[in-house]
């Protein structure tokens, strides 16, 4: 039996159903999402979302759905399903699905008294093209399909409403049509794979209603131009293609071209798979580089995202070459930066303080999968710029004090991961010595002075020293700043401001390769972050026991932003948490790990279905929220599924 996959009694509730979310993509950073019963509930929402560089960075959609209908003796039976404003929904055509699969690509199969219809939909991740492609499993009597497009062409960001500026006209191409609503969008190309006739009706279906958008506080409807449809006859064993792209192709290639699409794919069988494609989703290649997307569907490329995301979305799934391509392109935003030049590729807050110190370990775990010689030529060099460029203080805003942690303003500010703003004020205020930025800055210098003596050259040697003897001034100072009586590491320290709240950061101290504690301090950490912290879902931004716990992301988007970093679980520090917790426990962890790794199995079921959101509730029910997929989190669960397999085979 297929893994991904729904019956008819969870597809026909709504309660269930309607919440349930898929996702496919293109590497040229376009995608398609919806629900699985295919009613939009976001304005992230639609078939066909691709960027038009030409009008902004955003994406834009512009087939929002497409509503089939099965007739049959002049009966007409709509499988299409929209929500209106006050809790109406229409058509309803959920009611005549029996199953939804997923194993290459989403696959529904309809219902309509005697007739049986197959519905599989995919997107090239070569070129701005979807594909759905219909086939017609059982009918007794003479078919005919109908087609009918809901076109938006607008930003994300924005709703669309009627209006007289939006050219509602359109030329006709081969099997099918081409329009574009408004200037400096382009063409939309819609076709079917066998002759077709398209019945040109225009209306706007007004006050489409999106639930998700109103629990954020924002506004929830729009309307959408529906230019007529496009009508057929289909037999029994026929398949129909419908494609929409930004140009035309002929349509005898339209079958072919979307079974190549499909072939391409892999299947989504089993819970790792699962995530190895959800991690090929956040793959973007434009301008000949490559870039990880922080997460669908508004995030962008975010330099810190990107650094800790890459070594679970490449390294621990065998992906060594597609690691260097996301490398050399980040590095050219790494040189730039350094080099106090504009960043001339779109990855963005590459001067965030932390950012040089996620690279150095994001390299470090190239260095674990390679030869010391590969490294060196390949990465070697730029390893060293990033170091001299924080340890001479020529960072902005991370100074090297003279007891040898970093210090950085973010007082007024956002700068570290914990970057929730409201009126642009940071919501956690973490400023002075960070208690994540020096564990990552004292890792780093063990393993400059690890590559150092790996060279073996005298002038390697001596700067190994260096390091090493800057590495325990730190060490030193590390436990005098953070390491408070009762065993657990302070957030941040700021002159006579010192947080004493638990919070997830300390575990950086704990589970990177160099360590500035000893066994029994480590222990102290970990067991604090486990009593406090660990949760089913990932691991709490803060303690049930600090003040302002705030574990629920829910309500209007400023109360979101005030919960955002107070308590809600994070997945991908599961991955440092587990690292940390091979380190203190060796093979006697291995069953603990794998029991904390079940709890994310499920999860591939709700919310957006084969990947991992955001993040999830800091309590039961432990939901998950904000974005549908989350390159962080499917990288530390990845790489916590590396580290158990390695474990296992030692």
């Amino acid at each position: 039996m297929c893994y991904l996959r729904f019956d008819k009694a969870q597809m026909t509730n709504l309660q269930d159903s309607l919440f349930k979310e898929l996702l496919i993509t293109s590497r040229s950073g376009a995608y398609c999402n919806t629900t699985l019963v295919g009613c939009n509930i976001r304005k992230y929402h639609g078939l066909m979302v691709v960027p038009v560089p030409e009008l902004d960075d955003e994406n834009h959609v512009l087939l929002s759905s497409l509503d089939e209908t099965v007739i049959q003796h002049g009966a007409e039976f709509n499988l299409g399903l929209h929500k209106y404003q006050g809790e109406n929904y229409s058509p309803k055509g959920h009611k005549y699905i029996v199953s939804f699969e997923w194993e290459k690509v989403p696959t529904w199969i309809y219902r309509i008294g005697g007739v049986m219809l197959k519905k599989e939909i995919a997107f090239d991740s070569g070129e701005y093209r979807f594909y759905i492609r219909y086939t017609l499993l059982q009918a007794h009597s003479a078919t005919t399909l109908r087609l009918r497009p809901f076109l938006a062409f607008r930003s994300v960001r924005q709703w669309t409403h009627e209006n007289s500026t939006a050219n509602n006209g359109y030329d006709s191409v081969k099997n099918g049509i081409k329009m574009c609503l408004y200037a400096g969008y382009p063409d939309l190309f819609m076709q079917t794979n066998v002759k077709s006739e398209f019945h040109y009706q225009p209306d706007w279906y007004r006050g489409l209603d999106y639930p998700k958008e109103r629990e954020r506080g924002y506004d929830a409807t729009e309307d959408l131009l529906v230019p007529g449809y496009f009508e057929l006859p289909i037999k029994k064993g026929q398949t129909v293609v419908f494609s929409a792209a930004l140009n035309e192709l002929a349509p005898s290639r339209l079958d072919n071209s979307m079974q190549t699409v499909i072939d391409t794919h892999d299947k989504r069988d089993s819970f790792y798979h699962c995530l190895v494609n959800a991690a090929h989703q956040f793959k973007v290649q434009k301008n000949d580089g490559h870039y990880i997307l922080a997460g669908y569907p508004w995030f962008k490329c975010r330099a810190r995202d990107t650094f800790i995301s890459m070594p679970g979305l490449t390294l621990s799934i065998g992906e060594v070459s597609q690691y260097e391509k996301y490398m050399d392109t980040a590095a050219v935003a790494i040189r730039n930066y350094i080099n106090k030049e504009a960043v001339n590729v779109p990855i963005y807050e590459m001067e965030q303080p932390d950012t040089l110190l996620w690279a150095i370990w994001c390299l470090q775990q190239y260095h674990k999968v390679v030869s010391h010689q590969q490294f060196y030529d390949k990465y070697g060099r730029l390893l060293w710029d990033i170091m001299e460029f924080i340890w001479n203080g020529r960072h902005t805003n991370l100074f090297v004090h003279d007891n040898g942690l970093l210090y950085a303003n973010g007082r007024d500010r956002a700068i570290t991961w914990m970057n929730s703003t409201v009126d642009g004020r940071p919501i956690v205020p973490r400023s002075g010595y960070i208690v994540e930025f020096n564990a990552l800055w004292y890792n780093a210098l063990k393993f400059c002075e690890q590559i150092l003596n790996e060279n073996g050259g005298e002038a390697d040697v001596i700067q190994a020293k260096a390091c090493a003897e800057e590495a325990e001034k730190v060490a030193v100072s590390f436990k005098e700043v953070f390491l408070n009586e009762y065993g657990y590491l302070l957030d941040y320290v700021d002159g006579m401001m010192m947080d004493w709240s638990v919070r997830p950061n300390q575990l950086f101290a704990i589970a990177l390769d160099y360590s500035p504690l000893n066994v029994k301090e480590r222990k102290g950490v970990l067991d604090i972050c486990t009593k406090e912290l660990v949760t089913p879902k990932g691991i709490r931004s803060l303690s049930p026991k600090s003040g302002g716990y705030n574990p629920l992301y829910v309500g209007p988007q400023i109360q979101r932003d005030y919960a955002y970093h107070q308590g809600t679980a994070w997945p991908w520090l599961t991955g440092f948490y587990l690292e940390a917790y091979l380190r203190v426990y060796k093979m006697s962890g291995v069953n603990y790990i794998e029991r904390q790794l079940i709890g994310f199995e499920e999860e591939l079921f709700y919310h957006c279905v084969g990947t991992i959101p955001e993040l999830f509730d800091g309590n039961p029910r432990f939901s998950g929220r904000g974005a549908i997929s989350f390159a962080m989190n499917v990288s530390g669960i990845l790489r916590a599924l590396s580290m158990l397999d390695k474990y296992s085979v030692d």
